[in-house]
């Protein structure tokens, strides 16, 4: 008799999971449950359905993380996550409750209508946290920043001696007093808070650069910052976002899962495209066009750039000296065209894409 398989959607909460299994290929599946989400709950209830068959799981990606997955792994069933952002939609569908969620997931799942995520493994997992909390902290700078500068622009005082927040303008910050007591309770604390911020973005940039000297990473950050535009922590970055850039059979998938590829709504005999997509994976998206506005620049062999092709392989210099010539060749005849300088940088950001996943999968 051939084995069971158990089709068996998720739809989990912090503090609950909704369960729905199918049998097989049956048009009905069993009536749905709702655990606790606590491992004992669902050791519990994965270990009866072993017993009946083969178990194939699946969850949506969320803000639970990945914890889950771990768990049904250790106890040997297989689990997908899947992106939610693929999971296919009826547009006349207008009801949405934890129980009708978890029996869509498991019947598109066993109907292979879903599209599965790559799961970090918990380095991968915790290198990422420790960049996106220096981008939290880099994001909360900014803010600051502007309390300073709005405080006291409400008052009168602007510097106009050099830019903001050099040597001079931090020594006039510094300097700024007020007669009234309360406002100069609140200066103080606006510039304490800014720069306990800085020293912790300061901490923060130098466990990167620690992480950065370290194996699985020295090799590959050392390719990645060949190219103009790419420098230590732009490329730990792209590590942690991406972490296997070998999953990615041709750079153009590279391209979609960044979202950096247009939009379409071709039908019949007419073709329209539109912005880019803008899916996958944003963090990731924004480093690509960041590092793409260098290449608006004519392709030059700096001392910077020297310093770091020093003891690389001469394939991947060449790559990354073809990618300055090409990208720039690329935004100049954009901009030629009259085509945006945000646009072609989009264009520009799309192609190093390429290059940056040749230069990360070479041998």
């Amino acid at each position: 008799m051939k084995p069971t398989t158990l089709w068996v959607g998720l739809d989990v909460h912090k503090e609950s999971i909704s369960v729905a299994v199918f049998e097989g290929t049956g048009a009905q599946g069993r009536p749905t449950v709702t655990i606790p989400n606590e491992p004992g709950q669902i050791r519990k209830l994965f270990s009866r359905l072993k017993k009946e068959g083969e178990v194939r799981a699946c969850y949506e990606a969320g803000s639970c993380g990945y914890e889950v997955y771990r768990q049904l792994a250790v106890m040997g069933i297989a689990c997908d996550v899947v992106a939610p952002g693929l999971i296919p939609v009826r547009v006349g569908d207008r009801v949405k409750t934890d129980r009708r969620d978890a029996e869509k997931l498991a019947r598109l799942f066993r109907a292979g209508e879903l599209t599965s995520i790559r799961v970090p493994t918990e380095t991968e997992e915790a290198l990422r946290d420790l960049i996106r909390c220096r981008e939290d902290a880099r994001e909360d700078v900014l803010r600051q920043r502007q309390h300073v500068l709005k405080f006291l622009l409400r008052r009168g005082r602007v510097f106009h001696d050099t830019g903001h927040w050099t040597l001079a303008h931090w020594k006039w910050l510094r300097s700024q007093r007020f007669d009234e007591l309360l406002a100069q309770t609140v200066f103080t604390e606006y510039l304490g808070t800014l720069e306990k911020t800085l020293a912790r973005v300061t901490v923060l940039d130098q466990e990167i650069a620690k992480q950065a000297e370290k194996e699985p990473y020295k090799v590959l950050v050392g390719r990645l910052r060949c190219l103009r535009g790419i420098d230590t922590l732009s490329a730990m970055a792209l590590i942690a976002e991406i972490c296997d850039f070998a999953r990615f059979a041709h750079p153009r998938e590279l391209m979609a899962y960044l979202g950096l590829v247009p939009s379409e709504r071709s039908s019949g005999g007419k073709q329209r495209r539109g912005s880019i997509t803008k899916t996958g994976n944003a963090h990731a998206r924004r480093i690509f066009v960041e590092a793409a506005w260098h290449y608006r620049h004519a392709a030059a062999c700096t001392a910077i750039m020297k310093a770091r092709w020093k003891d690389q392989p001469p394939s991947v210099v060449d790559h990354a000296y073809k990618a300055q010539q090409r990208l720039h060749r690329r935004y100049f005849r954009l901009t030629s065209r009259g085509k945006p300088s945000q646009v072609a940088i989009v264009a520009v950001a799309r192609e190093l894409c390429g290059f940056v996943w040749a230069v990360a999968c070479a041998a």
